[in-house]
């Protein structure tokens, strides 16, 4: 079976969305819970969370695309099979990318059940959780053949 390798530009361009996106929020880290609040910063860090997410579970996807036998049905699938091939390991996709899975679609499904102060308490907290994904996702970009993926 031919093999089908992983889009090295798709990659790193998903990378860098993240990076920008974590830099918006982390804008918004500074802010005091009542300004955060206030205004469009809400729906400002609403809408740069959502977008980090998603680079995330499509960066996984475009993964698991190229392993055979590794398709997922949905986010939270995304993380398991993570694991099991051994790209991410184990306890931070199930402690973290399933949550970080569970969390996007409620922002894209349930946006109105999402308080501003649970919003304000992930941008407080959470954050460096996008930034141990990329370092696993760098770590497999230099160690190919022990997944047996090639690149373009």
């Amino acid at each position: 079976m031919k093999k089908i390798p992983l889009s090295k530009n798709t990659i790193l361009g998903k990378i860098d969305e993240i990076q920008k996106d974590l830099l918006k929020l982390t804008t918004m880290k500074e802010l005091a819970i009542e300004e955060f609040k206030s205004g469009e910063n809400y729906a400002i860090a609403e809408h740069y969370l959502r977008r980090a997410l998603e680079a995330v579970f499509e960066t996984g996807a475009h993964i698991l695309a190229r392993i055979p036998g590794q398709r997922a049905s949905g986010y939270k699938d995304i993380a398991f099979l993570l694991a099991e091939t051994g790209i991410i390991p184990e306890k931070f996709a199930k402690e973290t990318l399933v949550k970080m899975a569970g969390y996007r679609n409620r922002l894209v499904h349930f946006y109105s059940e999402i308080s501003k102060d649970e919003m304000y308490e992930i941008i407080q907290n959470k954050l460096d959780d996008f930034n141990v994904f990329n370092e696993h996702i760098k770590i497999l970009l230099s160690s190919l053949d022990k997944f047996n993926l090639t690149i373009e």
